[in-house]
């Protein structure tokens, strides 16, 4: 009986991460595909349009996008939308929480040695942070607040989409080798994610 409950929890091991995989990514293709196709039905007819146009449409519209994003002008116009919703209530949080997500896991507006090994103060407790602010930025709010000898880190949890922003001394933190998406991977996995691997310099 205990080997049979050892194989089952094994098995959904494998199997979990899979499916869970497969139904992030079908849900994703299903609400493209749902939100488009009634412009391209409307535009080609049954006759011509087929499954998959939309979501290659998609791509398309996304690529086009980045490339008109090179001009200052058209960037200031993609941005325009976001811009009017961080001026909304409720709405402004959610969407800054979820460009923060894509913007971190990116690595954009972070600096080549922004993951860091945190040494608490005062203990030998040591954990994995990236540093999002330093001193010095003028019109930064965070940045003020700073000592000069000072950085803001964020600190991931694990198991959790969460975590802590502490502001400690530059001498209790270490550079790692180490991508920005590594560090939430191998964080918010607790350590077990086998992909990740880092050095310190």
């Amino acid at each position: 009986m205990k080997n049979a409950i050892q194989y089952l929890l094994k098995g959904l091991a494998i199997l979990l991460p899979i499916i869970v995989t497969i139904a992030l990514v079908r849900w994703f293709l299903v609400t493209i595909e749902t939100s488009l196709s009634p412009i391209w039905i409307a535009v080609l007819g049954e006759r011509y349009y087929f499954p998959g146009l939309a979501f290659i449409s998609f791509l398309v519209i996304a690529a086009l996008v980045g490339f008109s994003s090179r001009w200052a002008f058209v960037n200031k116009l993609w941005l325009l939308p976001g811009k009017i919703i961080n001026k909304m209530p409720l709405l402004n949080s959610l969407y800054g929480t979820v460009t923060d997500v894509f913007d971190m896991m990116s690595g954009k507006n972070f600096a080549k040695e922004s993951v860091v090994m945190v040494t608490l103060p005062g203990g030998d407790l040591k954990l994995i942070g990236i540093i999002t602010k330093k001193s010095g930025e003028e019109g930064d709010r965070l940045s003020e607040c700073l000592e000069e000898d000072q950085v803001a880190v964020f600190l991931p949890m694990s198991y959790n989409v969460g975590g802590y922003m502490v502001m400690v001394p530059r001498s209790c933190i270490e550079h790692l080798d180490m991508s920005p998406a590594d560090a939430l991977q191998l964080t918010i996995s607790g350590g077990l994610g086998k992909k990740v691997s880092h050095a310190k310099e």
